[in-house]
């Protein structure tokens, strides 16, 4: 499994995941803007006790950004990663996975965020995510949303997408 990120003093061990997640209405991606620190982030978090990785982020998806309507959905890899949580402010080690969402509509339900969660929908461009995780990445903590946010953008590329991208 490849790892990333810097081993931190007291690691709590939380596993979890992440979306990527394409409109191909507008060729843009889903972020959240975290209203404290104004970074960019994807939608995800950890799983419940016995919750399979899939449900787990798709559950995490629907609460935080209100998206739930998918034709696609695609496991793009899993790592270990060792970043600081700015939400809950702690030191973390995760076994991440992360899946491509591809969306059917852009339609949402109402969240359910929690009361740490300070968050609002964007629609950005692979660039614009990417530059900011880039800018901000001093400790490593973007490492791994950088190679699974590269490895999606490929991804959605190679199922046709691109026409979309570039017009």
């Amino acid at each position: 499994m490849l790892e990333f990120g810097i081993k931190r003093e007291n690691e709590e061990r939380r596993d979890g995941g992440c979306a990527v997640v394409f409109n191909p209405e507008n060729g843009k991606y889903a972020a959240y803007r975290n209203l404290k620190s104004g970074r960019l982030g994807l939608y995800g978090g950890g799983f419940d006790d016995n919750e399979d990785e899939k449900e787990g982020v798709l559950r995490e998806l629907a609460e935080e950004s209100g998206l739930c309507d998918f034709s696609y959905i695609e496991k793009i890899d899993k790592v270990l990663t060792h970043y600081f949580n700015y939400n809950k402010n702690k030191n973390r080690v995760a076994a991440a996975t992360c899946f491509l969402v591809i969306l059917k509509s852009a339609d949402l339900k109402p969240t359910k965020l929690e009361e740490h969660e300070k968050f609002e929908l964007e629609w950005v461009t692979p660039e614009e995510i990417l530059s900011d995780w880039r800018t901000h990445s001093e400790e490593n903590n973007y490492d791994h949303w950088i190679y699974f946010f590269e490895k999606a953008v490929k991804r959605v590329k190679e199922l046709g997408y691109s026409s979309i991208l570039t017009s």
